[in-house]
């Protein structure tokens, strides 16, 4: 068995209206750590994107909804977020216990340390700075479940024999490459994730079976600056009136003090 990574258990306030994507195993959403808010997330073409403002800190919060425990693989800009490697489904991630809902705030820099994720310029991102900007302005999450022995049942275990598992497939589009609109612009005016300062992240080592070579499921979460994303149609523009108003204001509003 592969020693990974595990979350340290910590329950989180559930006040705020869930803006995560729901999978079939884990909740993911995008907080802005500056402002402690979920990001609200946009659904276009079948993607899911959050708006990201240049300096705001920010972390990914996974909510493990299975009854199980299960191994999250988390990737920023195609990088893998403990290992700082070029990321793989295959590698190591965060271990969760049924129920468990944690927040990732940084790269692994020590069992005790992460170094701050924060929205910069593509230029600044810490992928570009590694020679990798390919992948700048995704989040992803491979989901693995964990391997269970089976139950066996002596008295009919003679007259019958377990059907083979049936394979794991991928999500649909999972792998694809980005939208040519993405890769078209700028690279300055793309947003990315930087290396921030070390914040204290203690952690722990876990052993965890997969139950599958493949993830049970994959969710990505792509990201960009306001503006682009209402450039990109992604985000509706807000309404402008055609003419300007001669009365644009509405009624008296109340003196200060």
């Amino acid at each position: 068995m592969k020693k990974l990574l595990s979350l340290l258990a910590a329950s989180l306030l559930l006040g705020c209206v869930s803006v995560a994507d729901a999978g079939h195993t884990v909740d993911v959403a995008v907080i802005n750590r500056s402002t402690g808010e979920r990001l609200q997330t946009w659904r276009y073409e079948g993607r899911l994107y959050v708006a990201g403002r240049p300096g705001d800190r920010y972390a990914v919060e996974l909510n493990n909804r299975s009854g199980g425990r299960i191994l999250t693989v988390l990737s920023v800009d195609g990088v893998n977020a403990i290992s700082g490697q070029t990321a793989a489904a295959s590698q190591s991630g965060y271990v969760l216990d049924p129920g468990q809902r944690s927040e990732i705030a940084g790269w692994r820099k020590s069992m005790d340390e992460v170094a701050a994720f924060y929205f910069t310029a593509l230029s600044d991102s810490y992928a570009a700075r590694t020679g990798r900007p390919d992948n700048v302005g995704v989040i992803g999450v491979a989901v693995y479940r964990e391997y269970v022995e089976p139950r066996v049942d002596y008295e009919v275990q003679s007259l019958s024999k377990s059907a083979p598992a049936a394979p794991m497939a991928m999500p649909q589009g999972a792998g694809a490459n980005r939208d040519e609109a993405t890769r078209a612009q700028p690279m300055e005016k793309r947003l990315g994730t930087g290396h921030g300062e070390r914040i204290a992240a203690p952690t722990q080592s876990t052993e965890f079976r997969r139950a599958s070579s493949r993830p049970s499921e994959v969710i990505a979460i792509y990201y960009d600056s306001h503006a682009n994303l209402v450039a990109r149609g992604i985000i509706p523009a807000p309404h402008r009136p055609a003419q300007p108003q001669p009365f644009p204001g509405g009624f008296v509003p109340d003196p200060r003090g």
